[in-house]
């Protein structure tokens, strides 16, 4: 019998477990088609010029920021950028989600070595809908939503209320995520080892426990 010297493991959600199935082109389209003006650009030209993950506390601000970066480059400069923020808010539709290769198993395999939990950046409020579309909530013991918290990842408050609720010590949780500087180093500052979901991208600076292309990886990480 193997035993892993992790009594839990934790998941970032957004790009770990899952991600979004949208039509972004015709979300895009429809947030210009519910402000009543000419659309301008694409939604990769957006995704470009957004900096950083969306603040929970501001988001219009921060799709507006997006909006209004791109509006200059058109020389739409009459067009309301937090209008545009709002139509986009509304038109998308968290439900549209599916779990990522191997997530299933990931979990499997985590609920058969000790505790799981979820831990997101994100506010309840958008992401428990993507928790019950996939029916995660039936599959981890705790979800912490970060965006709802005064301080969320790579500060250490949520992975200790997560600790807490779990009830289980920091070098002894394994957290699995896929951002350098939200994940691994939030995970880290709070004493936790991290398995890092890398994808195409190089750690740089930082220095994760664990570097994983996939999360069929995470079995053999628990069996050491």
């Amino acid at each position: 019998m193997v035993v892993s010297r992790f009594d839990a493991v934790v998941f970032d959600l957004d790009n770990t477990l899952c991600r979004n199935t949208h039509d972004t082109t015709a979300l895009y389209e429809a947030a210009f088609e519910q402000v009543g003006v000419e659309p301008f650009g694409q939604p990769d030209e957006l995704w470009a010029v957004l900096e950083g993950p969306p603040d929970p506390d501001d988001r219009l601000g921060y799709l507006g920021a997006g909006f209004a970066r791109v509006a200059a480059q058109y020389g739409r400069s009459e067009v309301d950028p937090l209008a545009l923020a709002a139509a986009l808010s509304d038109v998308i539709d968290h439900t549209n989600v599916e779990l990522l290769p191997g997530a299933a198993q990931a979990l499997e395999r985590a609920q058969a070595n000790g505790a799981v939990g979820i831990l997101t950046n994100g506010p309840q409020s958008r992401q428990e809908s993507k928790i019950l579309a996939l029916a995660l909530d039936e599959t981890v013991e705790t979800i912490v939503y970060a965006g709802d918290l005064d301080r969320r990842k790579p500060h250490v408050d949520p992975f200790e209320q997560m600790l807490d609720a779990l009830g289980v010590r920091p070098d002894q949780t394994l957290y699995v995520g896929d951002s350098l500087a939200y994940d691994v180093a939030g995970a880290q500052n709070a004493g936790l080892p991290v398995a890092w979901l890398c994808g195409d991208e190089d750690a740089g600076r930082y220095r994760p426990e664990y570097t994983i292309n996939s999360l069929d990886e995470l079995g053999a990480i628990l069996d050491e």
